[in-house]
This record gives C-alpha cells, sequence and structure tokens, in this order.
C-alpha cells in the first residue's frame, strides 16, 4: 500500500515540476526542505530531544533524489525509535548549489548529511569516474550489484579518507540521447550532430569518438540553445528532458543507456561516530533498503516520463544488440584515455573484469 501511495505522490510531483519547467539537473525551483513528510507515508513524532540531522540533496522537491532521501529520512527515524529527527533540504540550497562546496563541508562537518552523485566525487577521487565509463555496465541490476561488490564497497569508501562515511550506495537512471534531428541507432547517426555535454572528459572523448560535434555547456543555458538550433540534441535520464519540456524543443529521444551513475549517501564521519549505536544502526538499515526501493521508484517514474514525452510528439527508439555493441566499441576504443582520467589501473582493470569488458 505505501509503495502504491509513493508512485501516486512522484506522479504528482513530476507533473508539477513539468508545469514549472524546472529541471533535476541545474534547472532553477524554489529550495526544498519538506523532510521526510514528502514521501507519503506517516512518522511517529520524534522524541523532544531527538537528534536532528539534515540531508542535503542538489535537486528540487519533485525530484527523484528528493523523494529517495524523505524515504531514507522516514525508516531511519522509524528505526531509531524516535531519537533521529531528519529532514531533507532540496536545490542545494544549504550549500549554495556548489556540489564541491559541499563535498568541503561535509568533509569539515558544517553539513551533516549529503546526497551528491559519484561522479561529482569524481573531482576529489578519480576512481569514482570508473562508475561513469560509457557502456560499462549493461543495466542497473549488474550496477547494483557492483556498488555492493567487494570492488565497488571499496570504491564508495574512499571518501573515508575524507572524513565522509557512506551510508548508502544507490544508482541513477543510465542517460538517453535527444535530439532534433534524427533517431539514434548507431554511433554513425550521431556524426555531426551537436551534442551538449558537461565539462567532463569522459562524455568530451566519447562523443567525440562517435563523431558528435561536443559543446560542454551550463544545464540552464541548454533549452534556449535547444530552441534556437544552436544545440541539435543534450543527453541526460529520460526525467530530465521530460521535467524541462525538452518535447518542445526536441524531436526523438534514443534509449542508448550510454552512461551510468550513483548517488553517495555521505555523513560526516565524526558526527557519525557520535551517534549512538541504536542511531548508527538505523541509518544504516535504511540507507541498504532504500537502494532497491530507489530503483523500483525510478523504474516506475521513467515510464511515467517516456509516455508524457510520446504523448507531447516526440518519438522513442532502442537500440537493437549490433547498435549496443557499436557503441560498446566506440568506448572500448577510448580505454587508454580513461583509464589516465580514472589513474588506477588495477581499479578499472578490476571492475571491467566485473562486467565482463575487459
Amino acid at each position: 500500500m505505501k509503495k502504491k501511495i509513493m508512485s501516486a505522490i512522484l506522479a504528482a510531483m513530476l507533473v508539477v515540476l513539468s508545469v514549472a519547467g524546472c529541471g533535476s539537473s541545474g534547472g532553477s525551483s524554489s529550495a526544498g526542505g519538506s523532510g521526510a513528510a514528502a514521501s507519503g507515508a506517516s512518522t511517529a513524532a520524534p522524541a523532544a530531544d531527538a537528534t536532528k540531522i539534515t540531508i542535503a540533496v542538489p535537486d528540487p522537491e519533485a525530484s527523484y533524489i528528493y523523494a529517495a532521501a524523505s524515504e531514507f529520512a522516514k525508516r531511519a527515524m522509524e528505526y531509531s525509535n524516535g531519537t533521529l529527527d531528519i529532514t531533507v533540504s532540496g536545490n542545494g540550497s544549504l550549500y549554495g548549489g556548489d556540489t564541491a562546496a559541499g563535498i568541503k563541508q561535509l568533509s569539515a562537518g558544517s553539513l551533516q548529511m549529503l546526497i551528491l552523485a559519484t561522479s561529482v566525487y569524481a573531482s576529489f577521487e578519480p576512481g569514482f569516474n570508473v562508475i561513469s565509463v560509457p557502456y560499462m555496465f549493461d543495466d542497473q541490476a549488474q550496477l547494483l550489484d557492483y556498488l555492493n561488490s567487494e570492488t565497488g564497497d571499496a570504491l564508495m569508501n574512499r571518501v573515508n579518507s575524507m572524513g565522509i562515511t557512506t551510508v548508502g550506495k544507490w544508482t541513477r537512471s543510465f542517460r538517453e540521447v535527444t535530439n532534433s534531428k534524427r533517431p539514434i541507432n548507431s554511433p554513425e547517426d550521431l556524426s555531426g550532430v551537436v551534442l551538449r555535454v558537461p565539462n567532463n572528459s569522459l562524455y568530451v572523448e566519447f562523443f567525440s569518438a562517435c563523431g558528435a560535434v561536443t559543446t560542454p555547456m551550463n544545464f540552464s543555458e541548454v533549452y534556449n540553445a535547444l530552441q534556437l538550433n544552436t544545440l541539435d540534441g543534450q543527453e541526460n535520464p529520460v526525467d530530465v528532458p521530460y521535467s524541462n519540456k525538452f518535447y518542445e524543443v526536441q524531436k526523438y529521444i534514443s534509449f542508448t543507456n550510454h552512461m551510468a551513475d550513483a548517488w553517495l549517501v555521505g555523513i560526516n564521519s565524526k558526527f557519525y561516530d557520535g551517534l549512538t549505536d541504536e542511531q548508527k544502526a538505523a541509518i544504516d538499515k535504511a540507507g541498504e533498503e532504500v537502494q532497491q526501493w530507489n530503483v523500483d521508484m525510478m523504474a516506475e517514474q521513467d515510464k511515467v516520463a517516456l509516455q508524457t514525452l510520446i504523448d507531447n510528439g516526440m518519438e522513442s527508439n532502442e537500440l537493437s544488440e549490433e547498435g549496443k555493441q557499436a557503441f560498446i566499441d566506440v568506448s572500448k576504443s577510448c580505454y587508454d584515455k580513461f583509464k589516465t582520467l580514472i589513474n588506477d589501473d588495477e581499479l578499472f582493470d578490476a571492475t571491467t573484469k566485473f562486467t565482463g569488458r575487459a
């Protein structure tokens, strides 16, 4: 019953976000902060002397990660028997939207908890780039298995040296290509396509190798660039073109599933060590349980997002096995460059062995 209630609320949240035109990857939106109540499930009021925790997330209240953080907060409070009082603050408002500053604040203790993408942590620990190597992972299940493997677990705990303890390892929806020129079924279809990519060498190297004209650009500028045909396309998880109304300026969405990412649920180590054993156990249990909850939620909501794109005139296509293999081959041709970025041959080799890309 709780899952049905959660799905209905998330669908409504996504509709609100679509109307507002706010994005989960850099669009403007009002700051969040409604806490665990956003999960749609009731939680007994914490004790008056409960330990207060605020979880900072980078995206607005209608985002997937805000919903997952709220579910985490609800469960952790319940398991702590009312000794924890946890709220969620969205839009990166607690760290001014600067993710690097947020990580530094978490490390220093001025933030108690922070959920950010591993691709962001790669600026501090290059090893995290291995998760986002194009076509490193087949699907969500394989990515989840990797995060829970000995190799993945060790990687996610590299933040320990920064004074951060990892209490959750959650996946994100894979990234897809939208554009106004043609369906993308093979690397050749990207030839000459002017594609916005984040300012990250992994993206630039891969899409350039596919023949695209890569254009790093702040996300806030993307809609106008697509509208003016300065850009032909962009790439993001499906909820981003949905929530930002890219169906108004894009014709095709191709399920390339070209790149993975993960969420690192971090807590300041000194703060965490000061909690009671019961509170630590509650946080650890919630972080572990929400891992699968988040996968199920994303799968449901991605369907909502895609159907809305189609209803608004976009055409959708899936890659054939041959097309996917052609993209994998392009990615493999860039492995030497990717290994230089990651700067950890042992980690890279262990990961490719795990995923069958060796």
